[in-house]
């Protein structure tokens, strides 16, 4: 890592303004923030690339507490060392700290106007929207890694397992983590023996 970014003020600056934007749009709790934080860290600054984010996504969703700040976390350590880690984290709950004391405060005494109850069921579709525009874009990518016929069977096996068997998904994505892993190292392992049988012919 660059230890001449974990210094960098403008480095922490561009960390703490993609986080506080998460944390301050991210109405609706850890699933509609992961399309903002995607935006931030893959789009806008570029942070890291569409399957590095998918790789950090699944996993944080395998760990206990909330998928915000664990990412947020991770970001910010990859991206500007203990300094950047704290600061993403700092940027994500910030919003919510001061956000809840206020509204609490204002909305106790507004909560039973038509109003109230209207900005909240207006904002569900939105998050929802967004969510979509997600999951598409990594299931059309997954088809570089698996294939359409592969991506398929894996949405529908998902789908089945988390609905009608409720399967945790946390379960589900070790699962997957794990058999992927062990993909990987018997790749490892042909292509170790393969060079090996050149090397001796």
């Amino acid at each position: 890592m660059n230890t001449s970014k974990k210094w960098d003020l403008k480095n922490q600056l561009h960390l703490f303004l993609a986080f506080f934007r998460v944390g301050i749009l991210g109405y609706g709790g850890g699933p509609s923030s992961i399309p903002l934080v995607h935006k931030e860290v893959v789009q806008k600054y570029q942070w890291m690339a569409d399957d590095e984010f998918g790789d950090i996504l699944a996993l944080a969703n395998t760990l206990p507490g909330p998928i915000a700040t664990k990412m947020a976390g991770y970001i910010g350590f990859r991206v500007a060392g203990i300094t950047g880690m704290l600061n993403a984290v700092l940027a994500t709950i910030l919003p919510t700290i001061v956000l809840i004391v206020v509204l609490l405060t204002s909305l106790r005494t507004f909560k039973d106007q038509p109003w109230v109850a209207g900005m909240t069921r207006a904002v569900v579709p939105v998050v929802g929207v967004m969510l979509a525009v997600l999951t598409w874009q990594f299931f059309s990518k997954s088809k570089n890694g698996l294939g359409w016929k592969w991506s398929v069977i894996l949405v529908v096996a998902s789908i089945v397992l988390i609905e009608p068997l409720n399967v945790h998904p946390g379960i589900l994505i070790f699962v997957l983590l794990v058999g992927s892993l062990v993909k990987k190292d018997k790749q490892k392992t042909e292509e170790s023996r393969a060079v090996k049988r050149k090397d001796t012919v």
